[in-house]
């Protein structure tokens, strides 16, 4: 086993028991008795509940995590990476479309393996806990759309990225930064109009309070609303949830159904006042340019190790190839993406103080969103009190309670 082998394999294995230990401590922190902030919101059956969901789903988590890394470590160390690339090979294709065929499949195996899963969180956990709305045809669906989106969207992309590192020598990265960095882009501008709605129905607000609360307080902070849309979230789940997508004239606020079936006009604009203030903070526009910076340095380090000779021996591959690069690479660079994940959250974090902040200055005392965040809690069966390990690795947005404390800080001044 060579040093890039061991790389691999501690990082897997470390991430994977970093991991664990993080769940282990947000179990053992989930606090059996509600809190006092949210008595107004759960009662005893309801708080219950949530631990019980908190439970079932660190272990289903954990499960699949396990099982996902395992089969990868059987199929790595029993030659499964080279007994695929050789099989493809004897097709006799050309060396783009080999490539295309070699990843297709592995993603095609990745899929099957994760499937069973896929099911049993929809209808089994989701469903237990009251969430899953999905129907076998939606969810099928779903599915072939999803799969049909990655070959209509991927494989071209992947075909100029193989071609560029096979063509156009040292400076091939460059041309796969441009080209990754472009096709972003435009996904974020097409997206809310040509991709959202093969999932979701999205349906203009209606007329009335809800509407013309909205558009005057968008006016007053000189937000320029093109799109206020309601989308059709209970077809899957009863999960409630808003969110800001797009930007220039195709930016669209989307509010799930079921968010706005449960909560007040004046819970609905703070809301909405908190994700416009992602827009006004420049949130979207720092994680964009992050993302294409993180992209530049991705191509630029994987150039340095395309047709790597002991990187392909870590996995037992005869032939050497620009395709197998990307994949081999991608999980040595597993620690700095573990690394890297981390600090996004701790941004992404960030950046939700700072919209609570602007909601609660431009629109409201901190009560209509406070109301809001802990109606949320009760909807999603949210914990209440994670563990800080917990949240440094994964919590894209912060505690609660500690949001909460934030907005009440605030207008206290």
């Amino acid at each position: 086993m060579n040093v890039y082998a061991v790389i691999i394999l501690v990082t897997l294995a470390g991430t994977f028991l970093v991991r664990l230990v993080a769940d282990i401590l947000n179990l053992r922190a989930a606090a059996s008795d509600l809190p006092e902030e949210f008595i107004d919101v759960f009662d005893k059956e309801a708080y219950a509940k949530s631990q019980e969901y908190l439970k079932h789903s660190t272990v289903f988590s954990l499960v699949s995590a396990a099982v996902e890394l395992a089969v990868l470590l059987v199929f790595w160390f029993a030659g499964g990476f080279n007994y695929l690339d050789l099989l493809v090979r004897d097709f006799g294709f050309s060396s783009l479309v080999t490539g295309i065929a070699y990843i297709g499949i592995l993603l095609l195996l990745q899929g099957l393996l994760s499937l069973p899963f896929d099911i049993y969180q929809t209808f089994v956990l989701e469903g237990k806990f009251g969430f899953n709305k999905t129907s076998p045809a939606t969810f099928l669906l779903d599915k072939l759309k999803g799969m049909l989106l990655g070959v209509i969207l991927g494989v071209p992309v992947l075909v100029a990225l193989f071609w560029f590192f096979d063509n156009t020598g040292a400076f091939a990265w460059v041309w796969a930064w441009a080209l990754v960095s472009l096709f972003s882009l435009v996904l974020q501008y097409v997206a809310p109009t040509l991709i959202m709605p093969l999932f979701n129905k999205f349906t203009p607000l209606e007329d009335g309070e809800l509407k013309s609360s909205i558009m005057e307080y968008a006016h007053s902070v000189r937000f320029p609303l093109s799109g206020i849309f309601v989308i059709d979230g209970s077809k899957r789940s009863s999960k409630a949830n808003a969110f800001f997508t797009g930007f220039g004239r195709q930016k669209r606020i989307a509010l799930f159904d079921t968010l706005v079936e449960n909560h007040t006009v004046k819970e609905l604009v703070a809301v909405l006042a908190h994700e416009i203030g992602h827009y006004k903070k420049k949130h979207v526009i720092i994680a964009m340019v992050l993302s294409v910076v993180n992209m530049g340095v991705v191509f630029y380090l994987l150039s340095l190790f395309l047709n790597n000779r002991d990187l392909f021996d870590a996995f037992y591959m005869e032939n050497l190839s620009i395709y197998a690069s990307f994949l081999f690479f991608s999980l040595l660079y597993t620690p700095v993406e573990f690394i890297l994940s981390i600090f996004l959250q701790f941004l992404s974090r960030r950046h939700e103080y700072q919209a609570d902040r602007y909601a609660v200055e431009t629109y409201s005392n901190g009560s209509s969103i406070t109301d809001a965040l802990k109606k949320l809690s009760r909807t999603n069966l949210s914990n209440l009190t994670p563990h800080p390990f917990y949240v440094f690795l994964n919590y894209s947005h912060p505690p609660l309670l500690a949001r909460i404390s934030r907005i009440r800080s605030i207008v206290r001044g």
